[in-house]
C-alpha cells in the first residue's frame, strides 16, 4: 500500500489566475503549520512543486523528513495568456472561451496554456513514476494537481471534481493498493 499525502501550499492572498505565476505563500500561521506537520507521517519523504509557494510550504513541513528534488510536473495548471489575470478580465477578453473552459473542463485550453486533461496527464506521469510498492509520500502542490488525483481515485469527470474545495494547508490522502487508487481523505484541515 502506498499513501500519497497531498498538501496544498499556504495561502497566497491572490484572487487571480495563479498557475505558473511564481508568488509566495503566507506561512505566518505557525500553529496551523505545526498541526499539519504533526498530522503527516514522520517517515514519509516529501516532494513539492518547484514553484516558490509550494517549496516554502514543504520547507516548513520537512522537519527531518527526507526531501526529494522539487518536481516541475507537480505545478499548478498553466493558464497561458490568462496568467495573473482576474476571472473578470479573462471573461471580458474572451467570454465564450472562458465560459467553455469552466463549464466543459477537459480539452479546452486558454491561449498558450494547458487544458484540464493536459494537467491530469502531466501529474499522473509524476505520480506513477514516484509511486513504489509501499510507503508514504507527502506532496506539496496546488489545487489543480491535487484535484486531478482525486478525479483519478474517484474515476469521476473533471466537472464533478472541480466542484470540490481544496483549502490552503489542507491534506488529501490517496491510497494505491497495487491495482487501484482510492480517496481516503479530501480537504482535511488538521
Amino acid at each position: 500500500m502506498v499513501n500519497w499525502w497531498w498538501v496544498r501550499h499556504g495561502p497566497t492572498g491572490r484572487r487571480d489566475m495563479n498557475g505558473w505565476t511564481d508568488v509566495p505563500a503566507d506561512l505566518s500561521d505557525i500553529p496551523q503549520l505545526d498541526r499539519l506537520a504533526d498530522f503527516l507521517p514522520a517517515e514519509a519523504a516529501i516532494v513539492s512543486s518547484d514553484l516558490v509557494r509550494a517549496v516554502a510550504t514543504a520547507d516548513a513541513l520537512q522537519r527531518g523528513r527526507a526531501r526529494l528534488p522539487h518536481e516541475r510536473g507537480l505545478r499548478e495548471i498553466h493558464f497561458g495568456t490568462w496568467e495573473a489575470k482576474t476571472f473578470d478580465a479573462v471573461d471580458a477578453q474572451d467570454p465564450q472561451l472562458a465560459r467553455l473552459y469552466w463549464e466543459s473542463p477537459g480539452d479546452v485550453r486558454p491561449p498558450g496554456g494547458e487544458s484540464w486533461n493536459d494537467l491530469s496527464r502531466r501529474v499522473d506521469r509524476v505520480v506513477d513514476w514516484l509511486t513504489g510498492e509501499e510507503g508514504d509520500i507527502i506532496a506539496v502542490s496546488h489545487f489543480g494537481p491535487i484535484l486531478s488525483q482525486v478525479m483519478r481515485a474517484r474515476a469521476c469527470t473533471p466537472a464533478e471534481v472541480l466542484a470540490e474545495t481544496i483549502a490552503p494547508l489542507s491534506v488529501t490522502r490517496l491510497a494505491w493498493d497495487g491495482t487501484r487508487w482510492t480517496a481516503e481523505l479530501v480537504n482535511h484541515l488538521p
